[in-house]
């Protein structure tokens, strides 16, 4: 057997107990698994401390491996250590090792020893490979813990929260929700399924007019991210169903916690900014008017579904969301494949206006309005760097290596998705700016659309 040996530290801002501290917390695990390889938790038990289990489903290309890992060799502050049961490697020891650096400053050491299986011959094919996959692998957890602490810090004053979110198994509740959790705010997931405990802690079918008032007694706060896709065909079902499933779930949801003893103080609740219609080359603000087509239509009412929390009191912001980039889920992950085929191409004629935003920075963006108690109303959730199709589809592929020759006419759009939803969504022109979040000092990580595709892809240089 071949050992090799992998080690990377990174220095964090913060006191050596509130690093070791986040690393404890139940969503420390999903924030840390680079979202590319699709990970699955099939079992976590136990946390970090000795005896803890994990069990995972990996995806690294067509290639699908069940890790099997238990913990030992924890040290309060100072280590712990994860070793493979089961897995690709045929040894494999991750020591996470913490250290204080003065006072208000700490290191975190990740220090792996492992082997490859095929002895030799499994090193000699696959070891560079390994080096290379780790480094890119921990330069994005260690950017991640960076990132996380620095959000957290800058609201430590504040006290933490109970969080109602609806949506949070969807591609930005699930990061979300673990993202709140290594804060030290206590989630309530509301979903459709049976209560499980860490999956859906409260029930509620919109449809139906079902969510129990007692089970949101007592949030100080909710994030409501709930909807059908916008991203799947538009049959005349799936269309009714676009509308319904915001604005029947936003009302249900907005007159609950209206008729609660003790309201949330805050109702981050979703929207899009299709509620400004596609408008060229026009710069987008808060202020912007709203569109007149189907989409803006349904954003406008969704929106007004949350009329009854405001009159209860309840501050109320809506969360027009862009694209949200990222390699788990949303539009990225469709295109991916394509673009790594060397077959990605403009749409139309790429003139159209896109406006994206890092799943990251989303993430730190909806914390920010739950946190900022002078942030109400419109919220647009928007990079600043607003940019075409074009050069959209020119820095993924350079980013990737590959081609963008092709172009898909907008009339093959239209035959494929249909006129409406092909006009309303990859055709559509809107040059969205966040006016809001730029005003009350919110910081973003990933502002440019390289700086994006770099850190949710993992391909380094992004901050």
């Amino acid at each position: 057997m071949t050992m090799r040996v992998f080690t990377r530290s990174v220095r964090v801002p913060v006191p050596v107990e509130t690093l070791f501290g986040w690393h404890e917390r139940p969503g420390a695990f999903a924030r840390l698994a680079p979202p590319w390889d699709a990970p699955r938790v099939i079992e976590h038990v136990g946390g970090i401390r000795d005896g803890a289990r994990v069990v995972l489903r990996v995806q690294a290309g067509p290639v699908a491996t069940t890790w099997r890992m238990e913990h030992r060799d924890y040290i309060a502050n100072q280590q712990f250590v994860d070793v493979m049961r089961e897995g690709p490697f045929a040894h494999w020891v991750h020591t996470h090792r913490f250290r204080a650096d003065g006072a208000n400053a700490s290191v975190l050491e990740d220090h792996i020893e492992y082997a490859l299986p095929m002895g030799a011959l499994g090193d000699a094919v696959g070891g560079a490979f390994s080096d290379a996959t780790l480094a890119r692998v921990f330069a994005h957890r260690h950017a991640v813990t960076l990132g996380d602490l620095a959000r957290h810090a800058e609201f430590a004053h504040r006290p933490r929260l109970r969080v109602a979110i609806t949506g949070a198994s969807g591609f930005i509740g699930a990061p979300l929700a673990a993202f709140l959790s290594t804060g030290g705010h206590d989630v309530v997931r509301i979903g459709r399924g049976p209560v499980v405990p860490g999956v859906t802690d409260v029930t509620w079918h919109p449809e139906r007019g079902v969510l129990d008032p007692r089970a949101l007694e007592g949030v100080d706060a909710v994030i409501h991210l709930a909807g059908a896709s916008i991203g799947d065909r538009w049959t005349p079902t799936h269309r009714a169903a676009l509308r319904s499933s915001r604005v029947e779930g936003t009302s249900l949801l907005a007159h609950t916690l209206a008729q609660l003893t003790r309201r949330p103080q805050v109702l981050v609740s979703g929207s899009a900014i299709g509620l400004y219609g596609s408008q060229g080359d026009r710069v987008l603000d808060e202020s912007s008017p709203a569109g007149l087509d189907y989409l803006s239509e349904v954003a406008q009412a969704w929106e007004a579904a949350t009329a009854p929390a405001e009159r209860a009191g309840i501050r109320v912001v809506h969360a027009r969301t862009g694209i949200v980039q990222g390699a788990a889920g949303g539009a990225l992950a469709k295109q991916l494949p394509l673009f790594r085929l060397g077959v990605g191409g403009v749409l139309g004629d790429g003139a159209q206006w896109v406006s994206p935003i890092a799943l990251d920075d989303a993430i730190g963006a909806l914390h920010f309005c739950l946190m900022r108690d002078d942030v109400a109303g419109a919220v647009n959730i928007v990079a600043p760097a607003a940019l075409t199709n074009e050069d959209f589809t020119r820095a993924l592929a350079q980013l990737l290596h590959r081609p963008s020759l092709f172009r898909v006419p907008a009339l093959a759009l239209r035959i494929a998705l249909g006129e409406e939803m092909a006009n309303l969504t990859v055709l559509a022109s809107q040059r969205v700016v966040p006016t809001r979040l730029q005003k009350a000092g919110f910081d973003f990580r990933h502002p440019t659309m390289e700086a994006i595709l770099r850190f949710e892809l993992g391909l380094g240089g992004s901050r």
